[in-house]
């Protein structure tokens, strides 16, 4: 290293900017050319001090608005104290979380990760274990069903039971044990289960296919279905969860409880990288010192971050926010007339615009009017603001939306 240098931080525009990340950075991500600088709430600001209204909030990470006071001040506190002790040790924070998720969300127990697509991995490895020490599978035989159409992360596991094909093309092999199944299809997923099937993971409502949501019933039969033949029902409410949809959970619309739930993204306000499984003693118990860890996954500073995220979302009343917001947002695009709409859906303010034309040149153009959202599977505008936003902002967004729609 004798002789190395590392660069001051220097003013550069937003091109230099962009071609240092296309000169040194793997290509994979396919970002609209914004380089933002600042944020707060619901708006964000790029270097050269032009602010912009977030539509997407982070794929719903930042749920409690960009760089939320009460966040950043929990997260200081605690920088100054201690941050990370690994599970070697007890720290003061993570009891409390526990409490905390307990009270907030009724599940037994928790296991804290760091990603959400660590998470998912943890709900995996319980979901095999329970159904080998409990439910009696025999060894290397479970089988975990999932839902076709489904995004439950990045890890080579998880890409293998994936039905897109870029996800998974160059990856293999895959892991055995997965099968996938139609999703919002009952009788599918009851013609699927098996003697060795351990369990059935699904998003309530699909985000990165496209805020696709299921039929009405769909997530009752299953939790019926799955309860009749001892199959652990677990939903991947990471970005769903937590007030995105107009309720905590969006399980929760359709009345059910689940044996596990795993959260993530709003579970630390965007502050820090949190994610947990939630579920019952039962499930969760089947894990023993050793057999599964993280090195940061409860860390104190995690975990008082996730602290302060969550007495936000219940002091500010943001589960409510998003259900009268959403049903407004909702209503107006879809009053939107335009040739190019084929489907208005969504839930809270989770909304998609699903179009008969390819949905990048819109979001481009919508950066220019100020509005920031990204386009998902080739179609579709995914809509999701902070859900601090105010009805004034949200109207002037939904306003940009239709002029560039209807121009």
């Amino acid at each position: 290293m004798s002789g190395r240098t590392l660069a001051l931080e220097s003013e550069l525009n937003a091109s230099e900017l962009i071609a240092l990340e296309e000169q040194y950075g793997a290509h994979n991500y396919h970002p609209l050319d914004v380089v933002i600088a600042r944020a707060e709430g619901a708006w964000v600001e790029d270097v050269s001090g032009r602010r912009y209204l977030d539509f997407l909030a982070a794929y719903s990470a930042v749920n409690q608005g960009h760089c939320h006071p009460a966040i950043r001040q929990a997260m200081v506190e605690q920088a100054q104290k201690v941050t990370l002790t690994s599970r070697a040790f007890r720290n003061d924070q993570l009891p409390l979380l526990y409490r905390d998720l307990h009270a907030l969300t009724g599940f037994e127990m928790a296991l804290p990760m760091n990603s959400g697509a660590e998470a998912v991995e943890t709900a995996l490895k319980a979901a095999r274990k329970w159904g080998e020490t409990v439910k009696g599978i025999p060894a290397n035989q479970a089988e975990i069903l999932v839902a076709s159409g489904n995004f439950h992360g990045r890890t080579i596991a998880i890409v293998g039971f994936s039905s897109d094909a870029q996800y998974r093309s160059g990856f293999g092999p895959f892991a055995p044990g997965f099968r996938a199944i139609p999703f919002g299809d009952i009788a599918a997923l009851e013609q699927a289960i098996t003697p060795h099937t351990a369990a059935f993971l699904v998003e309530p409502i699909q985000g990165e296919a496209g805020i696709i949501l299921p039929p009405d019933g769909y997530l009752a039969a299953a939790a019926a279905l799955c309860r009749r033949h001892n199959v652990l029902l677990i939903t991947d409410e990471i970005q769903s969860g937590l007030g995105r949809t107009g309720k905590l959970f969006a399980f929760e619309h359709e009345g059910i409880r689940p044996d596990a739930a795993i959260i993530g993204k709003a579970l630390s306000g965007g502050f820090y990288p949190v994610s947990a499984v939630l579920a019952s003693r039962q499930i969760l118990g089947v894990f023993h010192p050793g057999d599964h860890g993280s090195t940061f996954g409860g860390n104190p500073l995690a975990c008082a971050v996730a602290r302060a995220a969550l007495r936000v979302l219940v002091d500010e009343d943001l589960i409510r926010r998003s259900a009268e917001l959403g049903a407004h947002a909702l209503q107006r695009l879809r009053g939107v007339s335009s040739s190019r709409v084929r489907q208005v859906r969504g839930r809270g303010l989770w909304l998609a615009i699903e179009l008969h034309q390819p949905a990048r040149p819109i979001c481009e153009a919508l950066q220019q009017r100020g509005v920031l959202c990204k386009e998902t599977h080739e179609t579709v505008i995914r809509i999701a603001p902070p859900l601090v936003i105010s009805r004034e902002d949200l109207d002037w967004g939904l306003d940009q939306i239709e002029a560039v729609l209807t121009a």
